[in-house]
Parts: structure tokens; C-alpha cells; sequence
């Protein structure tokens, strides 16, 4: 994610977790020291699923995006039944890039 974030632009990657855990421990010490959560479905231990109702609780006005190489039409709805704004399968790379772009360009429009 730091490579693309870097590659799109204006965006600036804050912290990473590898387990579901570890996540949400994050997530209670920085409520809205975010704007964006890109979780993988797949955890070392946990899963991103569970990750989803938490990001939404800490910060209500986040995005929440599921980026992951196992999403079905079934784990995208459920995802989305969780809390997910968006959610894009690894083979969708390009309309996750292009969604990435939009969401940089909106964050340097001026307010108002």
C-alpha cells in the first residue's frame, strides 16, 4: 500500500496491522487519526471482516475498503452489511487505483 499510495499521490499511508487484533487495538489508541482503512480479508490471524464494524466506531465519517484477492459476490455483500463503503477484488486493481485517484483529488479541493 505505501508504494501505491505514494504512486497516486496525496495520500499518506498511517499505520499497518497484520492481525485483526492488532488492528483494532490501533484503532481504539488513533479514533479519526484516519480517513481511509484499505483492509485484506485474509489476516495472519483474524480476519478484515472483523475489522469493519471497529473502523466504523472509531471513525464514523472514514471510508472503509476492502482491497482483497478473495471477494466473491456473497463476501462483497456481507462486507458491505458490515460497514464497508466499497469493496474491490485484486482483480479490480485498476478501478481501486482509479477510486484512490478521486479520493486524492478530493482531499486537495479547498473546502466549500
Amino acid at each position: 500500500m505505501r508504494d501505491l499510495f505514494a504512486a497516486v499521490g496525496g495520500l499518506e499511508l498511517v499505520a499497518t496491522a497484520s492481525s485483526e487484533g492488532e488492528a483494532k487495538l490501533w484503532l481504539e489508541d488513533h479514533p479519526g487519526d484516519w480517513d481511509v482503512a484499505v483492509l485484506d480479508l485474509v489476516l495472519q490471524h483474524g480476519s478484515g471482516m472483523g475489522v469493519i464494524r471497529p473502523c466504523r466506531a472509531a471513525h464514523p465519517h472514514g471510508q472503509v475498503v476492502i482491497f482483497s484477492s478473495y471477494v466473491t459476490p456473497v463476501i462483497r455483500e456481507h462486507c458491505v452489511g458490515l460497514g464497508a463503503d466499497h469493496v474491490f477484488g485484486k482483480d479490480q486493481t485498476t478501478q481501486f487505483v482509479t477510486w484512490l485517484h478521486a479520493l486524492a483529488r478530493r482531499a486537495q479541493e479547498p473546502p466549500g
